[in-house]
């Protein structure tokens, strides 16, 4: 397999050599949805890099073959996710485009505290339906709403072209970063044995980034903050394989405790605003310093660097603010989306595939490596891939259901046209 645009800057910039790259073989399967992007081979590229770097650390032989309908169930898994045969409502009623007084904007508000200052921005009471956060949306400019969300602590984002987010400080200091940034320093010893990983993350590019290490064989170790309460359906969509605590690190025996998972960990990974943890000496810095040798990888909206590097963000007001949601506009006029959270998705694959191989280096060459990436510099890469848009499959079934010894995993043939075969035998 040919890796696409996104999927070959990466392999670059980590130092995968070609002959590694020779053992992914071309994918199977086709994808249920399309788009005017190329974000199938993006979300191919980035399982085909993780599977990589897992196969050669753990010198598995073989080839990786990405299956494009697990890639998609899998980028899609919130729609297919049921808890006691209920699907999760993945959207909260004020998170989506509205219009403003002079163009878009789109809003995240599925956290409880983001809804509460979205309203709190708004001035509506918590009683308030849509038809008045849209009358108070249009009555604003989308540039007012973003900044002064972002004051408020609530999550406005104003919907761009790609031009115009280019010429935004934030966008062209992102355009001109690294897809990955990885930084190595120290002479620390080569750690040969153990894979502990400590999982400062959450939605959703992290929790999958250390999804795949718990996958690859990994302890994750996820720690969150008590007062600071995830969305259950979520943690259990991204948490297969991993195990789940709270601690305080203001308290100082919650600190102690943590300091001790820290001591024993070969990885860390966050996913907060980028400076958000430094006063507990979470910093990249700081921890190589304490603890040389370690492998830390970090996840931001907006990158760490720049005006809006502390500014809160998801993958969907990402894709509204960077250009995306006008390139996927069915109209030219009203805003579009990826099909999936691709940005979310790929991103943490990708970091994935980052952490094994700094921590293959590790073990080979000691030292310590920090990795980051951003959401913002992902859609940047797939809003400026050569790669062909996603066309979808023509047709996408259910597989068989049969299980006897020897069963195919697939039909031979999906289905013709209706009475387009000739009424003869084929031998």
């Amino acid at each position: 397999m040919t890796l696409g645009t996104v999927g070959t800057q990466v392999a670059d910039a980590l130092g995968i050599d070609p002959a590694a790259r020779e053992r992914i073989a071309e994918p199977i399967g086709s994808f249920p949805w399309g788009a005017h992007l190329p974000v199938g081979t993006l979300a191919t590229d980035s399982v085909a890099l993780a599977s990589l770097a897992i196969a050669l650390h753990g010198g598995r032989t073989g080839d990786v073959r990405v299956d494009r309908e697990r890639v998609a169930a899998s980028f899609g898994s919130e729609r297919l996710l049921r808890i006691r045969g209920a699907a999760p409502s993945a959207w909260a009623p004020l998170s989506g485009f509205w219009r403003a007084a002079d163009g878009w904007v789109r809003t995240h508000a599925n956290y409880p505290h983001h809804e509460r200052a979205l309203r709190t921005l708004l001035g509506l009471p918590e009683d308030a339906g849509t038809d008045a956060a849209a009358a108070a949306i249009s009555a604003r400019s989308a540039a007012e709403l973003e900044d002064v969300a972002a004051e408020k602590g609530a999550i406005v984002g104003r919907v761009r072209t790609p031009e115009e987010w280019l010429a935004h400080p934030q966008g062209h200091l992102v355009a001109h970063a690294p897809i990955i940034e990885r930084r190595r320093w120290g002479h620390a010893a080569p750690r040969t044995e153990g894979f502990r990983v400590l999982d400062l993350t959450r939605v959703i590019a992290g929790p999958i980034a250390t999804r795949d290490l718990a996958l690859a064989g990994a302890e994750v170790l996820r720690v969150d903050s008590p007062a600071l309460p995830e969305t259950g359906w979520i943690h259990l969509d991204t948490g297969q394989g991993k195990r789940s605590t709270l601690l305080d690190l203001g308290r100082s025996t919650d600190r102690e405790t943590f300091e001790d998972l820290l001591s024993r960990a070969h990885v860390v990974v966050t996913g907060y605003r980028p400076g958000a943890l430094t006063r507990f000496g979470l910093d990249p810095e700081d921890l190589a310093e304490r603890h040389p040798g370690l492998v830390t990888a970090s996840v931001s909206a907006w990158g760490r660097d720049g005006p809006w590097a502390e500014r809160r963000g998801f993958d969907s007001i990402v894709q509204a603010v960077s250009g995306i949601a006008m390139v996927e506009s069915a109209d030219g006029d009203t805003p579009g989306a990826l099909p999936v959270q691709a940005l979310d998705h790929a991103t943490g694959h990708l970091l994935a595939a980052g952490i094994v191989w700094a921590l293959t280096a590790q073990r080979e060459e000691g030292g310590s490596t920090d990795l980051r990436m951003s959401l913002a510099r992902t859609a940047h890469a797939l809003l400026t891939s050569t790669d062909p848009a996603t066309e979808p499959g023509r047709v996408v079934t259910a597989p068989p259901p049969l299980a006897f010894p020897g069963a195919p995993e697939r039909y031979p043939v999906v289905g013709g046209e209706w009475g387009a075969d000739e009424p003869a035998w084929l031998g």
